[in-house]
């Protein structure tokens, strides 16, 4: 995968939770509100990484999505 499509898929992935900490800011818990903020600060160091390979990229992709499962479970 290109670099460029990499990092838009990237920045929807960190738009989509944005959005769920803004629409559902009243009914958020502290804990939840780590979580997802920590699953914004992965993805955004992911993308500033140089030279990940496909393998790499998904498993670090699987370990925060893994930590997103904390906040719907």
């Amino acid at each position: 995968m290109s670099r460029l499509k990499r990092n838009r898929n990237i920045d929807s992935f960190i738009l989509c939770i944005e959005t769920i900490i803004t629409k559902s800011q009243c009914s958020l818990s502290v804990e939840d509100l780590i979580v997802l903020n920590e699953a914004i600060a992965k993805l955004q160091s992911l993308k500033s990484k140089k030279g990940l390979t496909d393998k790499h990229l998904k498993q670090e992709i699987v370990k925060i999505v893994e930590l997103i499962c904390k906040f719907f479970t």
